[in-house]
């Protein structure tokens, strides 16, 4: 048992320190590009959406709900979902627009 745990350290004794901080810093810089970097343009994207609605845009909501711009107050958008019914919802939950749905159909 002495020599598997000697074997083992061994092993790790050979590896530059050098070696290992390039290896850690190529690691976050993959992780950076592939993963953090696409998700802040996303969020910056639909953060531009959220700004520029209006009252006539066709809207969904994160909980799938489908409709018409008819007011916006503050973060308070209020939405024409039928005709003559109407609900508030908070802008953060409009995610995208309806029109580049029925276009792609």
């Amino acid at each position: 048992m002495k020599n598997v745990i000697l074997l083992m350290a061994n092993q790790g004794q050979g590896q530059s320190p050098l070696m290992s901080l390039i290896f850690l810093i190529l690691i976050f810089v993959i992780f950076y590009f592939f993963m953090i970097r696409p998700q802040i343009k996303k969020q910056k994207e639909l953060r531009n959406f959220r700004q520029q609605l209006k009252s006539g845009d066709k809207v969904i909501t994160a909980g799938g709900i489908f409709g018409k711009i008819t007011d916006i107050k503050d973060n308070v958008v209020t939405l024409e979902v039928d005709n003559n019914v109407k609900i508030k919802v908070d802008i953060n939950s409009i995610y995208r627009d309806y029109t580049e749905i029925e276009n792609k159909r």
